[in-house]
Formats: C-alpha cells, sequence, structure tokens
C-alpha cells in the first residue's frame, strides 16, 4: 500500500480525508500521524473502511476509555443475528431523540464527564439526506470581537438532555436514573481551554441553557447569537456526504455536529463509539456533588416554563 495521506478539506479550515491506510492495522507511525491531524484538524474522515462492531471499539480505544462501542445509531430494529430489519416508528421516543440531534451539540455535555471524541461508521446509507455536518467552534471563537471574547469569558452554561428534547422537539420524556433523561444539568464554562492543544474554542451546542447571572430572555440570546455567528461561516461549517464504508473521527472539544434529515421510512443505520473525556479537563462535577443542587433547579424551573410555552401536558412523554 502507498503511504498514508492526510488531505485538507477543499474551503474549509478545518477536516482531512485520511487516505492510503487500513485503521485495522496501524503501525506506530501511522497512529502517531493520526492522533497528530485529529488534534490539527478537529475531524478525520477515513474513506471505504467498512468496521465492524468489534473493529469499531477497537480504532476507539486507541485513543482512550469508552464511554460506549458499536452501538447503532439506526432507525430499525437490530435482529438477533445481527442484521437490520423492521423501521422504527418516528413517534417513539428513540427516533424523536433521534431526530432532536438535527440540532447542533456536542457529545455528553449533559453527563458528569463531557466526551472527548467520536466516531460513525455508515453501514447503510438513505439515497438522499442523512448527511452528518460539523462546524468549528476554534475558529469561531478567534474570530469573535474583543467585546464579545470579554463578556463571555468568565460566563457558564447549564447543559442537560431534558432542556433540549424539550426546547428542539417539543418532547418532556420521563424522568429516569440511568437514561439520558436523569434529571441533572451541569454547568460548563462558555470558553472551553481545549485540553491537548490549549487552544479556546466555544462550548455551547443544543444542551446548554440557563447561564447563570442572565435573565432568561438574556441567556436564549446570547447562546443563539453565538451558534447563528459560528455557523454563518461556510468556511467553519462541513457537510459529510456518506458513502458506506466511510468512518468519521471527531473532537468533541473542539466541535459540534449534527445529523441531517433524511426520508425516515429509508433505512440508515450509523455504528457509533464515542470515547470518554478525561475526569481532569471534562468533569463538571458529579451528582453527589453540592453544586449539583443548583443544575437541578435550574432544569426544573426551565421544564416547568418550556411546558407553558408549548402547551405540553403534566405527562407528554412518548413511547
Amino acid at each position: 500500500m502507498s503511504e498514508m495521506k492526510v488531505i485538507p478539506i477543499q474551503g474549509k479550515c478545518f477536516g482531512a480525508r485520511v487516505e492510503n491506510v487500513n485503521v485495522r492495522s496501524l503501525d506506530e507511525k501511522e497512529l502517531e500521524s493520526i492522533k497528530a491531524a485529529f488534534l490539527k484538524f478537529g475531524f478525520l474522515v477515513f474513506p471505504g473502511q467498512y468496521l465492524n462492531d468489534e473493529e469499531n471499539i477497537r480504532f476507539g480505544e486507541l485513543f482512550g476509555s469508552l464511554e460506549f462501542g458499536g452501538l447503532p445509531i439506526a432507525n430499525q430494529y437490530k435482529n438477533e443475528d445481527g442484521t437490520y430489519g423492521e423501521i422504527i416508528e418516528l413517534d417513539s421516543q428513540r427516533m424523536r431523540t433521534n431526530v432532536g440531534n438535527e440540532a447542533w451539540h456536542t457529545d455528553s455535555t449533559y453527563w458528569p464527564i463531557s466526551s472527548k471524541c467520536a466516531m460513525l461508521t455508515a453501514h447503510t446509507v438513505p439515497d438522499t439526506g442523512g448527511e452528518t455536518e460539523l462546524a468549528d467552534t476554534r475558529s469561531a471563537y478567534e474570530e469573535l470581537s474583543l467585546e464579545i471574547k470579554a463578556r463571555i469569558e468568565n460566563l457558564s452554561a447549564f447543559h442537560s438532555t431534558q432542556y433540549s428534547q424539550a426546547n428542539d422537539v417539543g418532547d418532556f420524556p420521563d424522568q429516569a436514573e440511568g437514561t439520558i433523561y436523569h434529571g441533572e444539568a451541569y454547568l460548563r464554562p462558555l470558553v472551553k481551554v481545549h485540553p491537548e492543544t490549549g487552544k479556546k474554542n466555544l462550548f455551547i451546542g443544543r444542551h446548554a441553557f440557563g447561564i447563570p447571572g442572565l435573565s432568561r430572555t438574556e441567556s436564549r440570546a446570547l447562546l443563539k447569537e453565538l451558534m447563528d455567528f459560528v455557523i454563518s461561516e461556510p468556511r467553519r461549517v462541513y457537510q459529510h456526504k456518506w458513502q458506506e464504508g466511510d468512518l468519521l473521527f471527531w473532537d468533541n472539544r473542539a466541535l459540534l455536529h449534527r445529523a441531517c434529515a433524511y426520508d425516515y421510512r429509508k433505512a440508515r443505520v450509523m455504528i457509533a463509539t464515542r470515547v470518554a473525556g478525561d475526569e481532569q479537563s471534562e468533569l463538571a462535577y458529579y451528582p453527589e456533588d453540592p453544586a449539583a443542587e443548583g443544575g437541578r433547579v435550574a432544569l426544573a424551573q426551565e421544564l416547568e416554563i418550556l411546558r407553558q410555552e408549548k402547551g405540553a401536558p403534566l405527562d407528554s412523554a412518548v413511547a
């Protein structure tokens, strides 16, 4: 095989394609080059890898401990033999959560320790739609005005999937410990310093709400302003048009991402692996920490307002 090539994405300020490599059998030099490119570019595309579940897990483990590995992100039920069959109903909670992730977000900011990086392998791709988009919050931060940088430098926002699902989709799933709808909200700075590169970036997304020290109106306006700024520059946004076998790998500490809509009656199966963040740099606090109570109170208050705004009944969870 020819020497591995890392090719920057044309017309973008981030991202690269990695060609002439088999990620199942990386030598030490290739792995170090991939790790360096990952930190430099923020995301990497490896075309034509066709990794199975176990291979996804092994590749992810090269970058740290996993939150989970080889998990299907799909609109089909997985059969016992590993194939995929029946299309999942759009009004199910599973699909409503998938639809919610069509808004910009960073993975796992709703857990005590947010994610380091994540990857998807395309198993089944619809004819049209279903792309994955990424946005570079590093260059966005760099291009903010000095006035905005000073304003947000010491601000934080709470993060919760119960908030984002209610705000974006109008869903109020049953609260349950051990699920992503667990009743906690974690306070994270709007400006994150990347633990490996030292670069600052905007740490925002659909899960973020309730900036302490600002009114609800001011908080929502500021978060929207920052998000709109990130995606306003085409150089900062990349849309990946999937081909079966593609592997897409991104840094959750530097980028936002989202899924794109498609015809949900047609099959779309991605295999997901997510690498856990390091406690020293990605930990907000644990539920038993006294600081967690502020998040619970903020979330409960916000959900009550959203129920009123959206006219949701007291019990509005979906199946």
